[in-house]
């Protein structure tokens, strides 16, 4: 006799509207993973922590991706590239998560992966809410994130999503992966889009529209790594529009032949390259358009990172390192940013504290 769970016009029992999956603590899926656990919800999927009963209940975290036909494909793309990095570092040295298998589940496609702890925005409010992390650590989680952007470009994968949230750390804090290849792509299928990328972390050569490569990866890695050591995003824009104001309050106004290579340059800026401030007046609340035909930088990375601390030298200098090799990766060119080889024997990660 057929269970009314296996009739498959029932699914809806299982998925809600959205169609997620609909988890109980206690089912067993595939067979052997025996659900503990909710750890929350993406856009494509959710994620449940389970106990594996053919392997002596190892503990799994499984991502169940939402059961439509364009998440499916999304998963089926995730799949084939955590394979291709697996495969490129079968000793597990690059810091990029991995996925044991994949099953099928009430036609969801399932992702079972090793179990990690935390994420480092959780990292983040714990330990260091709004003050961020020590250098030490700081120094390690980049080293350990610079080894995985280096598979990555191993294997031409742009993984288009770098931030705390998609970082995950193991239960002792000292090892971290790079997770979350939801929105990764081979690097020649960079399509033009203006929203690629978390907005906080988005570089200025997705915003103007320009061609781009492993520098969008590098980009939000720099925002990361200043997040983690300060507590506080570096670049809280509300728009792109805004994004690009503060880009330029830190590094100063772009360069015209920079401009000239965007697809949307005619968003952002006039025909004479003047920078073209959508801002929201005080008085009447409507939007207006301020024309700034210079940008001057008005901020100092160096102070930021400092703030009021008064350090020991040899933490100071370790800042001074993490302030120079932040301002190499942060170019607003991205063919002038530091490369992941160069920040690998950066002062900054070579030198130990």
């Amino acid at each position: 006799m057929k269970r009314v769970s296996d009739n498959p016009n029932l699914t809806d029992n299982w998925d809600d509207a959205e169609g997620y999956y609909r988890v109980c603590i206690g089912e067993t899926l595939d067979g052997r993973y025996s659900v503990y656990g909710y750890t929350g919800q993406g856009v494509f999927s959710n994620v449940i922590r389970a106990r594996d009963q053919l392997r002596a209940g190892q503990e799994v975290a499984i991502k169940i991706i939402r059961n439509n036909e364009i998440m499916h494909k999304t998963g089926l793309k995730e799949l084939e590239i955590l394979r291709k990095l697996n495969d490129a570092d079968s000793e597990d040295k690059h810091h990029c998560v991995r996925l044991f298998r994949h099953f099928f589940h009430k036609q969801h496609l399932c992702l079972v992966f090793e179990p990690l702890a935390m994420n480092l925005r959780e990292v983040l409010k714990k330990y260091g809410k709004d003050v961020g992390l020590n250098i030490k650590a700081v120094r390690s989680y980049s080293q350990q994130l610079f080894l995985a952007l280096r598979l990555l470009k191993k294997v031409n994968i742009l993984h288009a999503d770098i931030k705390p949230d998609n970082i995950l750390v193991h239960e002792n804090k000292v090892m971290l992966k790079l997770g979350d290849f939801g929105s990764a792509s081979h690097v020649a299928e960079n399509e033009i889009t203006p929203y690629l990328v978390s907005r906080f972390y988005r570089s200025p050569e997705i915003i103007l529209g320009m061609p781009y490569d492993y520098g969008v990866d590098v980009w939000s890695l720099a925002c990361t790594i200043y997040e983690l050591y300060t507590g506080k995003i570096l670049f809280p824009g509300n728009s792109n529009n805004q994004m690009l104001k503060l880009f330029m309050d830190l590094k100063g106004k772009f360069p015209n032949k920079l401009i000239r290579k965007g697809a949307f340059k005619d968003q952002h800026f006039d025909s004479s390259f003047n920078f073209l401030s959508r801002e929201v007046d005080k008085l009447t609340e409507r939007e207006k358009v301020v024309i700034m035909s210079t940008v001057n930088p008005i901020r100092d990375l160096q102070n930021e990172l400092i703030g009021g601390q008064h350090l020991p030298d040899d933490q100071y200098r370790k800042v001074l390192q993490l302030r120079d090799m932040l301002d190499k990766f942060l170019m607003l060119d991205p063919t002038k940013r530091l490369t992941i080889h160069q920040a690998l024997t950066h002062p900054f990660v070579t030198e130990k504290i």
